[in-house]
């Protein structure tokens, strides 16, 4: 299943992008790996990545873009990917749509959910010396300014879910989210079907592997 999950600071995103990357078996993507490897690694994209960091600059979409557009050539996406901090903007989200092309499009985006009061709660309880309140509400104030576009672009693949709760309760609560899209939409599209009474009946073939959907 190719699938993206998205949310602000604090609403336990990686956290369960990498649940449920091993619940489903498709590799988790993330922006924030791709830097540090390639930076690891010194390599080319690596290296224009580290010297707009170290200026304390946005890294640009075209060096972001690349290193996701190498990431999904990899034998191991073949099934399916799950993208964490990708794409952030409407530019990158675009890009990502022409470049996968419509056989290989995103068919789901998880979309987590929590109110304000609690991700600055929990962002100030990591106790980290830039976690200041100012400043965490106005990291939430630039999410909520730059993703609604994406949330434009993705609309018909949202899948809202409250990330309030134990770790293990959200992380069910997006597999059932999952399978009752999976129920909804056939197999190698992100298109919600509408479903008849026949249809209702029909087992549809599963998007990916269910090996245990319960965390303990």
């Amino acid at each position: 299943m190719r699938l993206m999950i998205i949310g602000p600071q604090g609403v336990g995103k990686g956290t369960q992008s990498v649940l449920l990357s091993k619940a489903i078996g498709v590799p988790h993507i993330s922006t924030g790996d791709l830097f540090r490897s390639h930076a690891s690694a010194q390599t080319e994209l690596g290296n224009r990545a580290q010297e707009y960091m170290n200026a304390g600059e946005l890294v640009p979409d075209t060096v972001t873009n690349a290193m996701v557009g190498e990431r999904l050539t990899g034998d191991d996406t073949t099934n399916g990917f799950l993208l964490d901090g990708f794409p952030r903007t409407l530019d990158q989200a675009r890009w990502l749509t022409q470049t996968l092309g419509p056989e290989r499009d995103l068919q789901a985006v998880i979309l987590l959910e929590a109110p304000q009061e609690e991700l600055l709660a929990r962002m100030l309880a990591r106790g980290r010396g830039d976690d200041e309140p100012e400043i965490i509400q106005r990291r939430l104030e630039l999410y909520r300014t730059t993703i609604q576009p994406v949330l434009d672009h993705y609309a018909n693949l949202l899948i809202p879910i409250d990330g309030t709760g134990d770790v293990a309760g959200v992380h069910n609560r997006i597999l059932a989210a999952l399978t009752e899209r999976a129920g909804r939409a056939p197999a190698g599209t992100g298109e919600p079907a509408e479903v008849t009474g026949s249809a209702r009946r029909t087992t549809h073939k599963p998007l990916w592997p269910r090996p245990h959907w319960t965390v303990q």
